[in-house]
């Protein structure tokens, strides 16, 4: 019997290359720019990753820059993408890109794979699209792609179901177009066989032989896991200003935003009088409780629900490191949780 996955290469190959959008990312085969910007759109919108992924490249245009970047200065590029553990394991795949290779990227899946921060799926799209190389990046888009042309009720979150995905799409790629495959099967899942609403079966190139279209079943895959239900956690944010400067601090180096810059902060809920007391027994001399905002974050398994309190302080305690807004604006970066009390 025919694998099914054998028929995708020549439908997808001519429909993508017509049909492919101008992504500034696909103009070249360069693995720093592909690399970069296959951690960009982890979790991210192609539109929002456009301004970041120029921004960063003009101001680190190479991997030797990138791996002696300030890491302050690398939280600004990346300020407001969010998962910051993904740009310091940036900096230290591009440190050991330097170190080992010269600052020339390995060619091989293994010694890509190995890299810090890189997984099978990054692994797989720098090796396919710079290297030629038979490696699916099997993400979410592919699952949904294959899940729906094979009528597949398996779920998707298995990771078993992911390798056999990906097995099954290595023994297919066109020699000498596994960059294009790789790709058109991304911008199916994100044009055509979309997330969000049904599927534009339409406009496919797949819907000639696929089964979910056929069985009537493509709007119902991909099966997923149930999502675990995120844990809430209160805390309390401190918007601290004395004398036009406003009070800032490192997180730990361990923990959710792990070494970011952020407002001062504790767990739980305080009461506008628990506020000024905490305020006061770190010698800041409280003056006044400007205003308070509520404000929620949600992280992969936690939602954050904060307070903030907005002081105005007669002392700068030194426990916290006083900036100016113009500082505040062009050199701390601010994760999203903290930055939404700015606005």
């Amino acid at each position: 019997m025919e694998e099914l996955f054998s028929r995708l290469p020549d439908a997808l190959l001519g429909w993508y290359r017509e049909h492919r959008r101008d992504l500034p990312w696909r103009r070249d085969r360069e693995p720093y720019h592909v690399w970069l910007s296959e951690v960009m759109l982890q979790q991210t919108r192609v539109e929002a990753v456009r301004g970041y992924y120029a921004r960063f490249l003009a101001a680190l245009p190479t991997v030797e820059a990138l791996a002696a970047a300030d890491p302050d200065a690398l939280h600004k590029l990346w300020e407001g993408l969010g998962y910051y553990s993904r740009v310091r394991n940036l900096q230290r795949a591009a440190q050991v890109v330097v170190e080992q290779y010269g600052g020339r990227f390995p060619e091989t899946y293994e010694a890509v794979r190995a890299l810090p921060g890189i997984g099978d799926y990054t692994a797989g799209a720098i090796c396919s699209i710079c290297f030629g190389l038979p490696t699916p990046a099997v993400d979410g888009n592919v699952l949904r792609v294959t899940a729906r042309v094979d009528a597949s009720f398996q779920p998707v979150s298995d990771p078993k179901v992911r390798r056999a995905v990906a097995a099954r799409l290595a023994a297919v790629y066109p020699a000498g177009a596994c960059g294009d495959f790789t790709q058109s099967l991304m911008e199916l899942g994100a044009t055509v066989c979309v997330p969000n609403g049904p599927p534009r079966c339409e406009a496919c190139p797949c819907r000639g032989f696929c089964r979910g279209l056929a069985q009537g079943c493509a709007g119902e895959l991909p099966v997923k896991a149930a999502k675990r239900e995120r844990r809430v956690e209160p805390w309390t944010v401190f918007l601290l200003r004395c004398g036009g400067r406003t009070a800032v601090v490192k997180r730990p180096e361990k923990g959710l935003l792990a070494g970011l810059w952020a407002f001062p902060s504790t767990p739980g809920r305080l009461s506008p009088q628990e506020a000024l007391d905490w305020a006061a027994a770190r010698g800041l001399r409280p003056l006044a409780l400007e205003k308070s905002v509520e404000r929620q974050h949600i992280f992969t398994h936690v939602r954050w629900e904060m307070v903030g309190y907005y002081l105005d302080c007669a002392a700068e305690a030194p426990a916290f490191t006083w900036v100016t807004d113009a500082q505040l604006s062009a050199e701390i970066a601010l994760p999203t949780a903290f930055r939404m009390f700015r606005q």
